[in-house]
């Protein structure tokens, strides 16, 4: 199967590509805006692998690179939820204009089937915790939690439109070793200016659900490979919450230093962040897919691979 993965040198994408590589024909296309060569290095003389640099905001450089291929997997996307307060178009951009892209692409090739990453900031503040796939109505309390929703909405519309069918999963927070950003990331990269004290934002009560990024990537292609309805939509993450507190705690754990703990007191870390996330995973689990670690142990292997990293 000839697969076109964008944003397959970022973080997901190319654990995607690791995933994928052994078994299709890949192509990726990243404007490397977030990604890293470094991440697919391994496999650029792969006969099977394909790298085409280009952005998703062009849609005619999309239309050319994606002829003859079977499935999309549409990762693009600005990767920060908290970039949108700084910059309020760049989840224009790059989550509705961009998808709109890929989905016209796909139907100007005469592609049917597309996997999307949404996330599970399209809920806001849900009032049902396990928040599961029906829950409504949908608040962002983002831009990026907006831009997610309405990408979401597009696909939806070509799907109904045009005879595609798509594969959308929302996603709990997804960590790993190539993170860039997020919580275990900042953290680490404080500690390494200042190991005496560790600056967390909000009040360290913020609760979520934290998923390996190589679960996230089994997930998603376990559901595809096990539901084929026209819009197929699942929540992906782990079976429990963890704190920002005890995530602090962790991190300066792996970092083997005695930092103290500085809170900003506010109840969100930043404006649109969520306080309490917590997705239900049922349908997921009841094709048989499961997560590999609690939200604790995955929080802890990346802890530790990126305090590594950062010591060689």
């Amino acid at each position: 199967m000839n697969i076109f993965v964008t944003g397959g040198a970022g973080f997901i994408g190319s654990y995607m590509v690791d995933k994928l590589i052994d078994k299709h024909e890949v192509s990726v296309f990243d404007n490397l805006s977030t990604g890293s060569l470094s991440f697919i290095k391994k496999h650029m003389d792969t006969k099977n692998f394909h790298f085409i640099k280009g952005d998703i905001k062009d849609l005619n450089t999309l239309k050319r690179s994606m002829s003859n291929m079977d499935l999309v997997i549409h990762l693009a996307a600005n990767p920060d939820v908290r970039l949108g307060v700084k910059d309020s178009s760049i989840d224009l951009k790059e989550g509705i204009i961009g998808t709109y892209n890929v989905v016209e692409a796909m139907r100007l090739n005469s592609i049917n089937n597309i996997i999307f990453s949404s996330s599970s900031v399209v809920y806001g503040d849900a009032k049902i915790l396990p928040t599961p796939e029906n829950y409504g109505p949908l608040m962002p309390i983002s831009i990026y939690g907006a831009s997610k929703l309405s990408a979401e909405s597009l696909i939806s519309a070509f799907v109904g439109s045009f005879g595609m069918k798509a594969w959308i999963y929302r996603f709990a927070n997804v960590i790993g070793e190539r993170s860039t950003h997020g919580v275990i990331f900042d953290f680490i990269k404080k500690l390494h200016r200042d190991n005496k004290e560790l600056e967390v934002l909000g009040n360290g009560k913020q609760r979520k659900s934290y998923i390996l990024a190589e679960d996230c990537v089994d997930a998603m292609l376990f559901g595809y490979e096990h539901r084929s309805n026209s819009i197929n939509l699942f929540n992906i993450g782990a079976e429990d919450q963890i704190s920002v507190s005890k995530i602090s705690e962790i991190v300066i754990e792996a970092v083997k230093c005695n930092a103290g703990i500085r809170y900003t007191g506010t109840e969100r870390g930043w404006p649109g962040d969520v306080i309490n996330q917590h997705l239900d995973i049922k349908k997921l689990k009841e094709l048989g897919w499961r997560p590999r670690y609690s939200s604790e142990e995955a929080v802890r292997i990346t802890a530790k691979k990126i305090a590594e990293l950062y010591n060689e």
